[in-house]
């Protein structure tokens, strides 16, 4: 086992997935999703507003400790890669929940969505979900370079990041 799985396991109670995806399935990208103005959007059309650029997807929820105890670092990470194009995909029990941690933890100029079908849906059920907060890293050709992180220090995903925004 790896340090970095010995990492995820103890200190952020996570075990991640025995295999590391690089595409998504049709039935993940078919995933609805909910805009802030309260559309229904899939997956797919979100990933593919953003062609060409790296992007971060950061799913997250207002009732998850350990996802509001990483804003800060989230913020740091965001000003040390401003091309990059963090998504972020809320996993709140309601869109009353949602728009208040967006407002709360000043994400309201950021790109949001919100999974309404809950946790279990065909997306997060494809990336083998099992804790948040998770980080996932698309390329500029739309691949999964990343696809397993738990925390914006990460040393790995950190050097995804500068390797992917250097090309």
């Amino acid at each position: 086992m790896s340090i970095l799985s010995t990492l995820t396991i103890n200190v952020f109670g996570q075990k991640a997935p025995e295999v590391f995806k690089t595409s998504f399935s049709k039935e993940a990208l078919a995933q609805k999703v909910i805009t802030v103005k309260g559309d229904s959007m899939s997956i797919k059309n979100v990933l593919k507003k953003h062609k060409g650029d790296v992007v971060v997807l950061d799913l997250w929820a207002v009732w998850c400790k350990d996802c509001l105890a990483v804003m800060k670092d989230n913020s740091e990470l965001k000003e040390k890669f401003p091309k990059v194009k963090f998504i972020y995909l809320s996993l709140d029990r309601s869109d009353t929940a949602w728009h208040k941690a967006m407002e709360k933890h000043d994400l309201t100029k950021e790109e949001n969505y919100w999974f309404k079908s809950g946790w279990k849906n065909d997306f997060n059920n494809y990336i083998d979900l099992n804790w948040i907060p998770r980080y996932m890293v698309i390329d500029k050709k739309g691949a999964i370079s990343g696809y397993y992180f738990v925390h914006p220090k990460e040393e790995q995903f950190i050097e995804l990041l500068n390797t992917l925004t250097k090309k």
